[in-house]
């Protein structure tokens, strides 16, 4: 039996592989090591870990690696410290394969652990084009890995030129996905009701934004301007507001200081900040949205296949591959307004499965049971 070691860093990635858990976890011929790190543990992010915990996924292991700081130092030696615990777990686990997810700096640590100690390493959503430090991470972990998940055709060709053989690369579909397809047939409950947060009381019934804005690393120090003119947005439209806080990166203190600020000096704003949601939750969520806003890809994967209006703001995703339910928008309060009103006029777009069919968990789990394992790699040229 396969022992597949899944890393897990952050609330976005547990989004993005929680298929693959669920489909290696039930499969026969396979043995889940679940390894949880970085802001996954942390409860200023959400506390993923333990919505892993009631999902049914207890960890083999933890990884605590990121260093307090929000900046791009502590990013660099974020990742330094967990080459060096992830060596640690990885040596005690003996794994055959380890699957890492995207483009985050955490991901770039687990990559290099594991393709030292000669471990078979699989890389879901490898391909894509994004610009930023995420790209740059996305490539570098494509070199080191030796078995490839992209979501599409067009990615699957983007590995192909960057020298990779193609009998390493299985064209799945995104495991995002898989989430959107199951979870949109459930009940819309009353998530207001079901999350704490702080802010105002919200009508489920009633329209409303979700805005997730995360800081872009390469534009360190322009962070606090960016999320201002989407405040300024937000406050003209005056639609009652889901606001999630941001990620770990650096950049993330000034975000946050500012929707402090926006919540502090408009106690009488119908906005309503949370942590995190589950992710099946957040589907459900963005699904019933009027419009979501902000710079999460997840306005471009899920939002694709549920028809979700977005509002998609600056650099952070230049280049994915999106769908018509997308307006790009620079960090101008006047555009961004404009965009927003736009996308809730117009409502529901057409559903797009340019990230895949919903059936990328169950696919992976079988590559990972059947395919032949090595760590010797050579550049092919086209």
């Amino acid at each position: 039996m396969r022992k597949i070691c899944i890393v897990v860093n952050s609330r976005a990635n547990y989004g993005r592989i929680k298929s693959v858990l669920s489909s290696v976890q039930e499969h026969p011929d396979l043995s889940l090591q679940l390894v949880v790190g970085a802001s996954a543990l942390l409860y200023r992010f959400g506390s993923t870990v333990e919505v892993m915990q009631a999902d049914g996924f207890v960890p083999d292991a933890t990884c605590h690696m990121v260093i307090e700081g929000d900046t791009p130092a502590t990013m660099a030696k974020s990742t330094g410290l967990g080459i060096i615990e992830l060596a640690s777990l990885f040596e005690g686990l003996k794994p055959d394969i380890v699957l890492t997810v995207a483009d985050r700096y955490e991901t770039m640590a687990t990559a290099i652990a594991a393709s030292y100690m000669n471990i078979c390493l699989a890389h879901t959503q490898g391909g894509e084009l994004t610009g930023s430090i995420d790209e740059s991470v996305r490539h570098a972990i494509t070199k080191m890995a030796h078995l490839h998940f992209p979501s599409n055709d067009k990615a699957a060709g983007i590995l192909q030129q960057m020298g990779e053989p193609e009998d390493s690369i299985f064209v799945t579909g995104c495991p995002s996905i898989d989430l959107a397809a199951e979870f949109r047939r459930g009940e819309a409950k009353n998530l207001f009701e079901t999350y704490g947060g702080t802010g105002a009381q919200l009508d489920w019934n009633a329209p409303f934004l979700v805005v997730l804005q995360h800081p872009v690393t390469t534009e360190y120090g322009q962070g606090k301007a960016q999320i201002e003119a989407t405040i300024e947005a937000v406050r003209r439209i005056r639609m009652q507001t889901v606001w999630l806080w941001p990620n770990v990166d650096a950049g993330s203190d000034d975000i946050s200081k500012s929707l402090r600020m926006f919540q502090s000096h408009n106690p009488d704003f119908p906005v309503h900040f949370y942590r995190n949601f589950r992710p099946d939750d957040y589907v459900r969520l963005i699904d019933r949205a009027a419009c979501l806003v902000g710079n999460s890809s997840s306005g471009i994967r899920e939002g694709a296949f549920l028809g979700a209006p977005v509002v998609n703001i600056g650099s952070r995703q230049s280049g994915r591959e999106r769908g018509g339910n997308v307006i790009d928008v620079s960090h101008s309060a006047d555009e961004i307004a404009a965009a927003i009103r736009q996308q809730v006029a117009h409502g529901k777009h057409a559903c797009d499965h340019i990230y895949g069919d919903g059936k990328a968990g169950g696919r992976i789990a079988d590559i990972l049971a059947s395919c032949r394992i090595g760590v010797h790699k050579e550049f092919v040229r086209a």
